[in-house]
């Protein structure tokens, strides 16, 4: 190999775990950017990258993973941006065209380019989803449009927030208009996403926030982050609920908890099924369900929310609970992933790029 290399983790093979690797260092052309990632977060969704069948994503292996980033710009491209160099970032790991009616309504998550191809795989989404992420000492953004200044916010905080930060803000905000102080709201599964979710809906002025998860140690900080009761499982949550629940946010997505949800809602409630668990459910207007209710299964979130929820950081509204690993036990570290060994977020943090 020519050049300088760097460490990144990668998938080699679909089925299989990923490796540690030397790789070369990308040098940014046209309006590319060069990151020295400070920060990249572990999240379930590699797992289902890694556990894929080869026509499952189409993108070529290897692949370096990491969707979570925070980093430096370091370099620039001829055509982009130069007073981008030095900032301290987060990427907005959904690269959209910028051009299609849903990015121009600010919509970038339901880009009509990231739609499936003809093949029904998947097209690349981003970094680390079809496009190099951000398990490396280093990685290559297309454009500054992707990038959300931080201004100094740690990076083991901000690289969560990209994905398990975002996902939740978007999930929460869709429903604004029905959380206020006299709102009932449920957040299934206190885990990377949930616990987000609980201060999120605090800082919106949620009136009563419950919480439901099969963990003790889960339940636990939940009421530390502002729940007013949590429960082992949805069944034991009837009580508390007796008029139902204005919104119910499911991030487990599990059948055990997805399938019982419809049926605490209020007249008028939401459910939102954030986790990809396997979950089924059947709704219909025939099935005894309270009046107006509406399920939804948003997918990550928009520029714009990514703004909000790293300016929620910056102001202390939010508190990530994440353990930083260095980026060569990745490995390993995706292993405890797996196995439910890792409360909260695990962030990687790479060695500085020597260059």
């Amino acid at each position: 190999m020519d050049g300088p290399l760097m460490l990144a983790v990668q998938l080699t093979e679909w089925g299989r775990p990923p490796e540690l690797r030397e790789v070369p260092v990308p040098q940014p052309v046209g309006e590319e950017l060069l990151l020295q990632v400070t920060a990249a977060g572990l999240c379930r969704s590699d797992l289902h990258v890694m556990d894929a069948a080869a026509a499952s994503f189409d993108c070529p292996l290897p692949l370096t993973l990491g969707h979570e980033v925070a980093g430096t710009v370091l370099a620039a491209g001829p055509d982009a941006d130069p007073t981008w160099l030095g900032e301290t970032v987060a990427v907005h790991g959904i690269w959209s065209c910028g051009h299609c009616r849903n990015c121009a309504r600010g919509r970038e998550n339901y880009c009509l380019r990231l739609r499936p191809r003809t093949t029904g795989a998947p097209a690349p989404i981003g970094n680390g989803l079809g496009y190099h992420g951000g398990l490396a000492q280093a990685m290559l953004v297309p454009s500054a449009r992707h990038l959300v200044r931080t201004d100094g916010l740690d990076p083991a905080v901000a690289a969560p927030l990209t994905d398990a930060g975002l996902t939740a803000y978007h999930a929460v905000r869709e429903h604004a208009d029905l959380i206020d102080a006299h709102a009932t709201c449920v957040v299934i599964g206190v885990g990377g996403l949930g616990h987000l979710g609980v201060q999120i809906l605090r800082d919106m002025g949620a009136g009563r926030i419950l919480a439901v998860d099969n963990r003790t140690e889960a339940r636990e900080m939940a009421l530390r982050l502002g729940a007013e009761a949590a429960f082992p499982d949805v069944d034991s949550l009837r009580t508390a609920v007796r008029d139902g629940a204005d919104v119910i946010i499911d991030f487990a997505g599990a059948p055990d908890t997805a399938q019982p949800a419809p049926r605490l809602l209020a007249p008028g409630g939401r459910l939102t099924v954030v986790g990809s668990a396997g979950a089924r459910m059947e709704v219909g207007k025939h099935l005894g369900l309270a009046a107006g209710w509406r399920v939804t299964a948003p997918f990550w979130g928009p520029h714009a929310d990514l703004v909000a929820v790293i300016d929620m950081a910056r102001r202390g509204a939010l508190h990530v609970e994440a353990t930083p690993y260095p980026l060569a036990d990745g490995v390993e570290t995706y292993r405890r992933l797996r196995t439910g060994d890792i409360t909260g977020r695990a962030v990687l943090i790479p060695p500085p790029l020597v260059r």
